[in-house]
């Protein structure tokens, strides 16, 4: 017999792009040389210190066992001595810093913890789908912060506000944009949410993938740790996507809502995969600028040839995606469309984001310069 889903599931906004998806499949089905700039997923592996430390932790019959609600303590003292290195900023490992099994389920858990229903939760559009679904799940309203060009993709959060808004999600550096806050930003944005009452949660996950100025933590500015929250995420920074691996840190009554979220939802994350990440956090600074400097050539390849064939793409100063005008008269979807039917490119069109995301696609910058370089080759073509 047939059931029906849930209103909170029916309530989130449909899948748009279901033909689409099924196109890109018929194209892999028919044995086509499709080249995926689609998604988010890390092309190169984790590095090989990090595999041997992961190697290692697994035969400790210590680990096997489920892990502690509030995580292996040599993990959250990691993260501690990484926030002291990176932004001199000091933290509680204790109460003050919380691993989560990847940044996505956090994000989607948070407003579970603190959002009562009629809340309202500020969130940026286009954004990361899970700020809206996790509201949606919480019983709270989505109020839509929209980011554009004009702004530097920056929210106009006053313009958002209302009486009613319980949390602000903030994306910095951002995607799908690419874009940046500048410290004086975030502080102005602090200082609002301190002075209404609203808890500030920044979505961390791209700290270190910059090209210029490094990214400001929450956690430097005034007032920041007494209102606020970072999501972090390895999966970026040390090509762990698939380890689900990321932590949370800030306000401890915040900490302890998650925490207590949390340990109703899930046992924690494998303790060999905390002990392993702690070793990533410990010794990766230069493995991660290594990374960085692989995603900004492939980033400059990128630009220079859609420059060559007249498309508006622009440098983006952070994260490995290019938020990139479509050709004038064009909607999104029906690019994107032509360039997997002609050239067998898979990318993402801004619409998918949210409706402010109109009039751009994304490239993820997930594959070799040799590849990127024929992808935008085969773009040239299509658009000729």
């Amino acid at each position: 017999m047939p059931f029906a889903r849930s209103l909170r599931l029916q309530s989130l906004p449909p899948y748009l792009f279901s033909e689409i998806d099924k196109k890109k499949k018929a194209l892999f089905a028919a044995g086509k040389d499709v080249i995926n700039l689609g998604v988010g997923d890390p092309d190169q592996p984790t590095p090989k210190f990090i595999r041997d430390a992961m190697r290692e932790a697994i035969d400790n019959p210590t680990f096997h066992r489920y892990p502690l609600d509030e995580g292996l303590l040599e993990f959250r003292e990691a993260v501690a001595r990484y926030y002291k290195r990176r932004w001199n900023v000091t933290l509680d490992p204790a109460t003050e810093i919380y691993p989560v099994i990847g940044s996505k389920e956090a994000v989607f858990h948070f407003p579970l913890a603190v959002c009562n229903p009629g809340d309202a939760v500020l969130i940026p559009e286009p954004g990361y789908p899970p700020y809206r679904s996790g509201t949606v799940f919480a019983d709270a309203t989505p109020i839509l912060m929209p980011l554009r060009k004009e702004n530097g993709f920056l929210p106009d959060i006053a313009a958002a506000h209302t009486n009613k808004a319980k949390l602000l999600w903030v994306n910095y550096p951002n995607n799908p944009t690419g874009a940046v806050a500048s410290k004086k930003w975030m502080q102005d944005t602090v200082n609002f949410a301190l002075k209404h009452g609203i808890i500030l949660a920044s979505d961390s996950a791209y700290c270190e993938t910059y090209y210029e100025e490094p990214p400001t933590c929450l956690f430097q500015l005034d007032g920041g740790k007494e209102c606020g929250i970072e999501f972090h995420s390895l999966s970026k920074t040390f090509n762990m996507t698939g380890w689900r691996i990321g932590w949370a840190a800030g306000n401890r009554d915040l900490i302890a809502a998650l925490a207590a979220i949390k340990s109703n939802a899930d046992s924690g994350q494998f303790m060999a995969l905390q002990k392993a990440s702690a070793v990533a956090l410990d010794q990766g600074d230069e493995e991660s600028k290594k990374i960085r400097e692989m995603y900004r050539k492939r980033r400059d390849t990128f630009v220079a040839a859609m420059q060559k064939v007249g498309i508006a793409a622009e440098k983006m100063p952070a994260t490995f995606y290019q938020w990139t005008p479509v050709p004038k008269g064009m909607k999104s979807v029906d690019f994107i469309t032509l360039l997997l039917e002609k050239a067998n490119v898979v990318t993402t069109p801004g619409i998918g984001f949210g409706p402010s995301g109109e009039g751009y696609f994304r490239v993820a910058l997930t594959q070799t310069e040799e590849r990127i370089r024929e992808a935008c080759e085969r773009i040239a073509k299509a658009i000729s």
